[in-house]
């Protein structure tokens, strides 16, 4: 049974969608909230708890008194694969099954003895059942982008686009013909952009397409919620977060969430990690070797595939530079499930200056002064953890708003260049040899370095994220679950 005290804590049930690259954030503002009084239940997929406890042990999944974790299926077939599920199977899954599940879960919680009423459903943004069960149980209803605000702003012109005539388009010709390069000036808050530079999911001939119609419907589901958090900062985004309030003023930008969380964090939260994958932590002893700023990271986040060419290039391109490097290289990351192999000539080639490894700590990585440059895929997680530490980026960018993130990484942000999606050794050397020793590679790490500035500020004492996470969680001894809070 509970103490009266631990009864009146608010009580955040915390859904997010079931990758890597969506549980990280969404556990990470879980933390914090449980740091300022919250009790926690954290929903994962079975699928995911299965990993985080083949990743983190059996007793980490047992939480802490105040941080629960529970589990809702994904109604897709039993696996025990190690490795992200098919995204749009899991998409069209989640929309279809989680709903029932998940409300008859919150109704356990709620008739419990053991834990506090739920306060708040915090749904990750793609996750649009979790906030349909807020709305029919008569709870409040967040929403966590955890994604780009402009990758946001992308997904919320699906819509407009099928309207304007300029998707689906007519057959495959589009991917190589030029029309993909077309400027499109008419959104708000975004400059330069094309539509190669839209979230992928517009790249169909059908309208039909599965996750064209589950990413703009989620998006456009957000603006009906109580509230949207954002996962970034007011400086870096503010012209598309100016647009965003003009539709929906109750934003609240708290990012990057990794470095406001130095400022809440205790010691037993710590140890809450999220990670699916065990993580090397001999790499960092490694890249001690290294003089500052001279190695090369490597790293396409938790989703990103690719044909075995591609892996060979990018590895001859990384051969060729001689440079360090750190190359995080997953079990499934080649297209088809094949298990990613490369040449020994390659590692007789890179054997004194390359490190190999299926997963590792990123912001520990991100962190040390060796590393120089990051190769990504420019995800959202690796887009801010690279902005807070100063290290720009070559970009290749997969799929979904990743293609958003490196328009701005490249042209407003000046931090990064593209590489071609048809990656060529020769082009990956020359890039990595720029930004190492180029004037244009030292402007953008010089830009990299304004950009982290600016970031440490933003999550600082009196900062623009610092102070809407108070203005959001401003939560006193005497008034946990009081109405006068901006949304809890």
């Amino acid at each position: 049974m509970m103490s009266a005290c631990e009864a009146q804590k608010p009580h955040a049930v915390c859904v997010p969608y079931p990758a890597q690259g969506h549980v990280n954030p969404l556990m990470r503002l879980a933390n914090l909230l449980q740091s300022r009084g919250f009790h926690i239940t954290f929903v994962n997929t079975e699928f995911n708890h299965r990993r985080l406890i083949r990743s983190k042990g059996p007793d980490f999944v047992r939480g802490l008194p105040d941080f629960l974790f529970e589990t809702i299926p994904d109604g897709l077939p039993q696996s025990d694969r190690d490795a992200t599920q098919d995204v749009p199977a899991l998409c069209d899954s989640t929309r279809k099954t989680c709903l029932a599940p998940f409300k008859e879960l919150v109704n356990k919680l709620n008739s419990s003895q053991e834990v506090p009423p739920v306060s708040c459903i915090i749904s990750d943004g793609v996750m649009g059942f979790g906030s349909k069960a807020a709305q029919d149980l008569g709870i409040l209803d967040v929403q966590f982008w955890t994604a780009s605000a402009c990758g946001f702003m992308g997904y919320l012109q699906f819509s407009e686009l099928a309207k304007r005539g300029i998707i689906p388009f007519k057959d495959e010709n589009f991917i190589t013909d030029g029309t993909l390069d077309m400027p499109v000036d008419w959104i708000p808050g975004m400059k330069y952009i094309r539509l190669r530079d839209f979230p992928s999911f517009i790249r169909i001939t059908n309208l039909d397409d599965i996750m064209f119609n589950f990413m703009g419907p989620e998006a456009q589901n957000c603006l009906k919620s109580s509230a949207i958090l954002f996962n970034t900062f007011k400086e870096l985004e503010h012209e598309v977060l100016d647009a965003i309030v003009a539709k929906f003023p109750n934003i609240y930008n708290i990012g990057p969430l990794h470095l406001l969380g130095r400022h809440f964090h205790e010691n037993q939260n710590k140890s809450l990690g999220s990670s699916l994958w065990k993580e090397d932590t001999k790499c960092l002893e490694w890249l001690n070797k290294w003089e500052p700023n001279s190695a090369v990271y490597v790293n396409y986040g938790s989703v990103t595939v690719m044909t075995e060419q591609h892996l060979i290039e990018f590895a001859w391109g990384l051969a060729n530079s001689k440079r360090p490097f750190l190359w995080i290289v997953r079990p499934d990351v080649v297209m088809g499930g094949e298990s990613a192999t490369l040449p020994p000539e390659f590692y007789n080639e890179v054997k004194d200056r390359g490190y190999l490894t299926s997963w590792c700590s990123q912001e520990q990585v991100l962190a040390h002064p060796s590393v120089g440059v990051f190769l990504t895929h420019c995800g959202w997680n690796s887009t801010t953890e690279t902005i807070s530490t100063g290290v720009p980026v070559i970009c290749w960018p997969f799929f979904a708003e990743q293609q958003t993130n490196c328009r701005f990484a490249c042209t407003t942000w000046g931090i990064g260049m593209e590489v071609n999606h048809d990656v060529k050794r020769e082009e990956i050397a020359e890039f990595v040899k720029e930004m190492m020793e180029g004037d244009e590679g030292k402007r953008m790490r010089e830009k990299a370095l304004e950009w982290k500035k600016k970031a440490v500020e933003a999550t600082d004492t009196g900062g623009s994220s610092y102070n809407d996470f108070n203005r959001d969680f401003n939560l006193h001894s005497d008034q946990l679950i009081s109405p006068h809070i901006a949304f809890i």
